[in-house]
């Protein structure tokens, strides 16, 4: 199995260091102040149900954007104004999991959040955020899937007539 992406683990790592609590408040509020909700050329309001993360109180969605480079740019819609965790989280994972492998972004565990938030979390909350993280792998599995599929089609109907020359069939 892929490792975790590097600035994920480096963030981790970061997180473990702080002990005090209101410190790790003050860190998490302040990375939220950077979220920036999903741009209108990737998807318009009302968002798709398909995207919605369930659990979530903050009514959050996840979309994910092909790279030119075969990655993922991930992008987040936090609805609910008060949602600073969900926003924290989005933060996180676009910071962290936005252009790397799929194989990398699939191999995030979901008690990750823990690392960030600390085991305190309610159990509303820690079902919602790690839904989150759900909902980015299920997004990665989609743009595998699909990325394999075209692989496997033929590459030009000439060459589609080509194969159906050959067809003993």
């Amino acid at each position: 199995m892929a490792e975790i992406p590097e600035k994920l683990a480096d963030l981790m790592e970061t997180f473990a260091m702080i002990e005090d609590r209101q410190e790790r408040i003050e860190l998490l509020i302040s990375t939220a102040d950077r979220f920036k909700g999903v741009p209108e050329a990737v998807a318009t309001r009302p968002y798709p149900e398909s995207h919605r993360v369930r659990h979530c109180e903050s009514e959050a969605f996840v979309f994910s954007e092909e790279r030119a480079d075969g990655t993922l740019n991930y992008h987040f819609a936090v609805e609910n104004p008060q949602g600073i965790s969900a926003m924290a989280t989005a933060v996180i994972l676009d910071e962290t999991v936005s252009g790397q492998a799929p194989e990398k972004v699939l191999s995030v565990s979901e008690d990750v959040i823990y690392a960030f938030f600390g085991n305190e979390l309610s159990m509303g909350k820690s079902m919602g955020l790690t839904a989150l993280i759900q909902m980015v792998k299920a997004e990665t599995k989609r743009f595998v899937r699909k990325s394999e599929s075209v692989e496997d089609r033929p590459r030009d109907l000439a060459q589609s007539r080509d194969h159906r020359a050959f067809d003993t069939h």
